[in-house]
This record gives C-alpha cells, sequence and structure tokens, in this order.
C-alpha cells in the first residue's frame, strides 16, 4: 500500500520498508487480508459507508482511510512481536472497520461488526477467527469501545491516529468546520512503535496557521485517550509529539 503522508515505523533510523497486511501470513485455505480487500461486496459497502458519511459531513472514511488502517494495526502487532497471522486478522479488522457506516452513524462499529460476520463466514472463515475481528470492529469507536484483544488495540490505534488533510473533501470548509480545520492542518502523520522503549508516538506536523494545536485538543482529546489505553492494553505507553515538541 502506498500512504505517502501517514503510516508507521519502528524506531531503528532507516528501516521504512513496511510489509503488507498478510504478505506470507495465510496458508492454504485461510481467508487472507487480499481476498477481503478485493470482495466485490466489502468493495460496495465500504464506498456506501464513505458516501454517507459525506452526505451528513464527514471527513474521509472510504478505500484510503481503511487502507491505512488496516496498514497501521497489521505493522503495530508484526512490531511487537504477535504472530503473523493474528497481524493479518487485525489488518482485516482495520479495512472491514467502518462499514456499519452504510447503515447509520450511531453504533455503527456494532452494526459493522455484525455485516462483518456474515462477510467472513461466506467467505469460509472460521468462527474462533471470526469472534476476534467482530470483536476489534465493534469496539474500535472511542465512544462505546475498549481495547478487549490485541487485534482490537491495534485497529484503535490505526483508527485513531488517522489524521491528515487528505481526509478532508472540501477545504473551503475549513472556515466554519473545526474538524476539517484540524485535518487540513496536519500536513505529516506518522505513529511510530519503539518496541526497545514499549512507546507509541503518534508524531504530527501541524500547520499553526490554519489551526492552533489546543483546536487538535478540543476535537480529538478523547481519541487520544482511547490510544493510550489501547497502547498500555498491548504493554506501550502512548505519546503525541506536535511539530517535534512531545506534549504527553
Amino acid at each position: 500500500m502506498n500512504h505517502r503522508n501517514a503510516g508507521i515505523r519502528t524506531a531503528t533510523p532507516g528501516s521504512r520498508n513496511e510489509p503488507a497486511p498478510g504478505a506470507g501470513a495465510s496458508g492454504e485455505g485461510l481467508v487472507t487480508f487480499e481476498s477481503v480487500r478485493d470482495n466485490p461486496r466489502v468493495k460496495t459497502f465500504i464506498r456506501s459507508a464513505d458516501s454517507a458519511l459525506e452526505v451528513i459531513g464527514y471527513t474521509e472514511h472510504g478505500e484510503r482511510h481503511v487502507g491505512l488502517v488496516a496498514h497501521i494495526a497489521f505493522n503495530t502487532l508484526k512490531r511487537l512481536g504477535h504472530p503473523e497471522r493474528e497481524a493479518e486478522l487485525a489488518a482485516i479488522a482495520g479495512y472491514l472497520h467502518d462499514i456499519g457506516n452504510a447503515v447509520n452513524r450511531e453504533v455503527h462499529a456494532q452494526t459493522g461488526a455484525v455485516m462483518a460476520m456474515r462477510i467472513l463466514t461466506d467467505m469460509g472463515m472460521p468462527d474462533d477467527e471470526v469472534v476476534k475481528v467482530m470483536g476489534a470492529i465493534g469496539n474500535h469507536h472511542e465512544s462505546d469501545g475498549s481495547a478487549i484483544s490485541p487485534i482490537a488495540a491495534a485497529v484503535i490505534l490505526g483508527d485513531k491516529s488517522d489524521v491528515h488533510r487528505t481526509r478532508v473533501r472540501n477545504p473551503d470548509m475549513i472556515k466554519f468546520d473545526v474538524h476539517d480545520r484540524v485535518n487540513y492542518a496536519v500536513e505529516k502523520s506518522f505513529l511510530n512503535v519503539d518496541e526497545a522503549r514499549k512507546e507509541i508516538t503518534l508524531e504530527l506536523t501541524i500547520d499553526t496557521k490554519i489551526s492552533q494545536v489546543m483546536e487538535y485538543f478540543e476535537i480529538f482529546l478523547t481519541r487520544m485517550l482511547a490510544c493510550r489505553k489501547a497502547a498500555i492494553f498491548l504493554g506501550m505507553s502512548f505519546g503525541l509529539t506536535v511539530n517535534g515538541n512531545r506534549l504527553t
């Protein structure tokens, strides 16, 4: 995947090549990340969910967003030494986590989990894997979810760290909508997993001429708290840096 200004890296300088979710992860007969991503029903649900959110004024939640969440979730667990298949299930959950928005924004996490169950069961995924993916999807939203598993924690970190100007649909709205303004002000967003120091850090570069840092905290504080809880579940600490300055 090519996610130009967002992603995940290790703490090792110069180590920038990240494996694609599912690369070499699945044995014969397993439902792979690629098979889920390329499933026609999945494509329809993701695009419909994004279209519905566009109508009610939300930032981009389409294939760019879910692809990035899948990529970060996969790499987070891989960097922390979790099994390859568990990382792939995190990628699958990350890719499907927002499909419930096609039905309604409210309780979209729980709706999406049930929708994912039908898709994955039809594709032949065993129940013990389906329920892990469902739990991660159903718990990804900061208002009513928790990091109940490593897969869920990884999806939370991937989802909440995606703040970037490419999510803004109409730049003219940044004067009126604080969510668009904050996203548009973020020029670079990077989740840094330092397994040696047991630290996960969201690194942001923000154009403060567009939005002040305080506005970020006004709308994203609950998301950062969700990230902190997810990191703790994984045995890590969570921090935030803005323009090179560590804030938490």
